[in-house]
């Protein structure tokens, strides 16, 4: 290990983040600057982040695993993460999240909903929601991060997760998010520099690219029986239809992350960090450039890491790992790259992991501060459509909640510290699928029905988020199999491991049936209650259709 180049590199990259943070931390100046940058982000700022949010460790090293596992089939979820997480995300949602939350003077993504619906509850809920189950998805990105660390670095795998945390909490704890979005920007721009040397590296390795996909195909007969037994077929052909493993590469890993990303409070309210659509249609084409090459260059060589393994050791990806698929691309680059590159490869993977984190525990600390503690105190306060939802005293409430945001950002890092100690391996794609899964579940029909449908009631939108949670949790906690046999409870409480044990339902992701069990629970219970009042519709609704800014 050339412990020179390796200073050389982090020096320079910790100065950039520290000097970047810094400058965050001094345009950050009210809370409006702390929760949302001043509504006035730069275009390739707010693409970047939206990115670098969206795309972590977990789709590197997480779904890269599982590429070396199912094989080219989740290259349709990089198709989803552009058509879905992009696209549909910026062009249908933003513009309408955006030019509502302006309306409604909202700063966070259950603020939203709750001013929408006019309804504390929803905020209070959807924050605490939103605060409990954020340090599950924050853990698997520390994992995925610090196993890399583990492996290229030999560092110990509990310092690299305090390392990573410390780090990532400072510059949180101090921009808000300016410094969470400013250093976003420059890390997915070391990501996205870093993913195409690794695509084009590992096909010139390879010897081509048709040289090296018609290997991966040649590679059918090593397939592992047991993950043939789960319906798989191959590393370039889709698992069986109705198998386990078809099942949950498209449930869980496909619609999980693909439509959950659509809900994610993390990066709705980025959509709230612009002054303008034109912004917003700037950000898109960068912003899905950016998405498919990262995503597309990991599950590819993810998928390529077998033929690797297979010519030099004789053994495919995850029987050389020892079945650990969050380990499969930490060693793959170890061994396949130059020591040069493994550095810069670590360099773009701290970028991964930093960026996410960041939103994360800005996320959740602002889930406690912004949506607990401050509307809480502020309930008595009266925000009317004449003054635009604002009263006189609503900077002094911002302004005290900041300290509490500050505290729920510190909680976040710790929950993320100890789950990352105790998760199992091979935990990173499936903790942020059902991650993504849950959100969807529990905000999904009702974030649409709050952009598009007059007719949704306060009362129909609260008995979907309901629904969705508990429906969600349920089937989490006594049908999925992954989970179910994992937490235990079910065993504990009923004397089996899970309560329907027979194909699809045992593998099929908990979102294929709380979506739409919340849509339809939202939708009838909308139908049979008195109607928002009309002034109040139409104010949320006005301009929301036009073309021009």
């Amino acid at each position: 290990m050339n412990y020179f180049i390796l200073a050389a590199v982090f020096i320079v990259y910790f100065i950039l983040v520290v000097y970047v943070g810094y400058y965050a931390w001094k345009r950050t100046k009210s809370t409006e600057d702390f929760l949302v940058a001043g509504r006035s982000t730069h275009p390739y700022i707010m693409a970047l982040s939206y990115g670098a949010t969206f795309i972590s460790t977990a789709a590197i090293v997480g779904f890269g695993g599982v590429a070396a596992t199912y094989g080219m089939g989740i290259l349709w979820l990089a198709f989803l993460n552009i058509l879905v997480g992009m696209f549909i995300a910026f062009v249908f949602f933003g513009k309408r999240t955006r030019r509502m939350g302006v309306k409604f003077n909202s700063m966070t993504f259950p603020e939203f909903l709750g001013r929408r619906f006019d309804s504390k509850f929803i905020q209070y809920f959807s924050g605490a929601l939103i605060f409990c189950a954020m340090p599950i998805y924050a853990s698997v990105v520390l994992i995925g991060a610090a196993r890399f660390m583990e492996s290229s670095l030999l560092i110990n795998f509990n310092i690299a997760l305090l390392i990573l945390a410390v780090i990532v909490c400072a510059y949180v704890f101090f921009g808000g998010i300016k410094g969470v979005m400013y250093t976003d920007a420059l890390q997915g721009t070391i990501m996205f520099i870093g993913m195409v040397f690794l695509l084009v590296f590992v096909y010139w390795t390879l010897g081509g690219v048709t040289e090296a996909h018609s290997a991966l195909t040649a590679l059918a007969p090593h397939y592992p029986a047991s993950l043939a037994a789960d319906g798989g077929t191959g590393w370039t052909s889709f698992p069986t239809f109705n198998s386990t493993m078809w099942w949950s590469l498209v449930s869980t890993m496909m619609l999980g992350v693909g439509v959950g990303a659509l809900a994610q409070p993390q990066l709705a309210v980025r959509f709230m960090t612009v002054d303008s659509d034109k912004e917003l249609n700037r950000s898109l084409l960068i912003g899905a450039l950016f998405i498919g090459v990262i995503t597309g260059s990991a599950y590819i060589v993810g998928s390529l890491s077998n033929v690797f393994f297979f010519n030099n050791f004789g053994q495919v990806a995850i029987d050389y790992v020892g079945g650990n698929i969050d380990s499969i691309i930490p060693t793959f680059i170890s061994l396949a790259l130059p020591e040069w590159f493994v550095y810069v490869f670590l360099l773009s993977l701290l970028a991964a992991a930093m960026s996410t984190l960041s939103a994360q525990f800005h996320t959740q600390g602002s889930a406690l501060g912004h949506d607990l503690y401050e509307a809480i105190k502020s309930r008595k306060v009266k925000r009317t459509m004449e003054n635009g939802f604002k009263s006189d005293n609503d900077e002094e409430i911002n302004k005290s909640s900041v300290p509490v945001t500050k505290i729920g950002i510190l909680i976040g890092v710790i929950l993320a510290l100890v789950l990352g100690l105790v998760l199992p391996g091979g935990i990173v794609a499936l903790g942020t699928s059902l991650f993504m899964g849950l959100c969807a579940a529990a905000f999904l029909p009702v974030f649409v029905a709050a952009l598009f449908w007059k007719r949704t009631t306060k009362p129909g939108a609260i008995a979907g988020i309901l629904s969705g949670t508990i429906v969600s949790l349920f089937l989490l906690v006594f049908i999925y199999k992954k989970t179910a046999v994992g937490l235990g409870i079910c065993q504990f409480l009923l004397g089996k491991s899970m309560l329907i044990p027979t194909m699809p339902w045992c593998s099929m992701d908990v979102m294929c049936v709380a979506v739409p069990i919340s849509a339809i629970v939202t939708v009838v219970v909308s139908l049979l209650t008195k109607p928002m009042d009309k002034k109040f519709i139409d104010y949320a609704f006005e301009g929301i259709n036009d073309n021009k800014d």
